[in-house]
């Protein structure tokens, strides 16, 4: 345990010195095709090192539970400051955080944070990895009563783990190399002119390959004139000659082409004669794939409640 948290330790020390020197991590700089590389070279190098296990010491102690328990006491610590203190996002240039802002604001680029998130990461692979070798070589026992039982119940234990620690490192890997190159923009269209453009968080303006022409903005308010709900009737276009017409409601928005659109705003000071509506797009390429690994641990869960039921009865 000692070493586990000598380890974890000397992650924080040397993010720390990372902040300093180079300053807090910029994900921009992860998207396509760099994350892609990045993955495939983090799955190679967890590969090496459970093939090196038995001849480097610090590579089998990474897949013990010695290693495991100090590095999610870290990974905890640093989450629960990140829920309690106010998270920004950084922006662009040479000095990028707010003034009277902290390290521990831009927490998703801090270095410490996302030094310890990869060593949880490397933790978990060497687990699934040494799992799932344990349950392929009971499967290749001989055959026999007592062997059959044994490769059964391994199997029973083996596929609710191996759903949920699998899942967890897809969701965690991809979440957080896919956020590079997920785009939220805003789109501002004013009725009856089709509008190709949106604008970044910074405002700068992007050609998309959608265009968006608001038909009609509904507006339902209360007696006293407050909007209860808004909501824009309007036609799509796409590149690829797609031409459709729907309406997009707040909470309730429409996916084309891999872009969600969303209701976001309208012209306050028109109010229900609002001739323009705020749309917010959002594409996250890498989110089915997040989705995957909760679904992963979802089924994990599921086998385990119904074979630990089995096993009572």
């Amino acid at each position: 345990m000692k070493e586990g948290f000598l380890i974890g330790g000397g992650l924080i020390f040397a993010g720390l010195m990372l902040e300093l020197s180079v300053g807090p991590v910029n994900w921009d700089a992860f998207r396509w095709p760099v994350n892609g590389v990045v993955l495939a070279g983090f799955l190679a190098l967890i590969a090496i090192i459970f093939l090196l296990r038995k001849r480097v010491y610090g590579f089998q102690f990474i897949g013990t539970y010695k290693a495991a328990i100090p590095a999610l006491v870290y990974a905890v610590v640093l989450t629960i400051i990140m829920g309690l203190t106010r998270q920004k996002s950084l922006s662009p240039g040479p000095s990028p955080m707010d003034e009277g802002s902290l390290w521990i604001n831009y927490m998703l680029n801090f270095w410490p944070f996302v030094l310890i998130y990869v060593y949880v990461a490397v933790i978990l692979g060497q687990i699934i990895l040494r799992r799932a070798l344990r349950s392929s070589s009971a499967r290749l026992l001989p055959t026999g009563r007592k062997n059959s039982k044994l490769s059964s119940l391994n199997l029973k234990r083996d596929i609710p783990f191996l759903l949920n620690h699998l899942g967890l490192f897809l969701a965690m890997t991809t979440a957080t190399l896919g956020n590079a190159d997920m785009q939220r923009l805003k789109m501002i269209t004013v009725k009856g002119e089709a509008e190709w453009r949106a604008l970044t968080s910074q405002q700068q303006i992007v050609e998309m390959p959608i265009a968006i022409e608001l038909k009609e903005f509904i507006m339902e308010t209360y007696d006293d004139g407050s909007p209860r709900c808004f909501a824009s009737d309007i036609q799509i276009l796409t590149k690829s000659g797609k031409n459709i017409q729907t309406t997009v409601e707040v909470n309730k928005p429409v996916e084309v082409d891999g872009w969600k659109i969303y209701q976001y705003g309208y012209d306050t000071q028109m109010g229900a004669m609002s001739q323009t509506s705020i749309l917010e797009l959002v594409s996250d390429p890498w989110l089915p794939l997040v989705y995957t690994g909760i679904y992963m641990m979802l089924a994990g869960a599921v086998c385990m409640f119904i074979l630990g039921g089995r096993k009572r009865v």
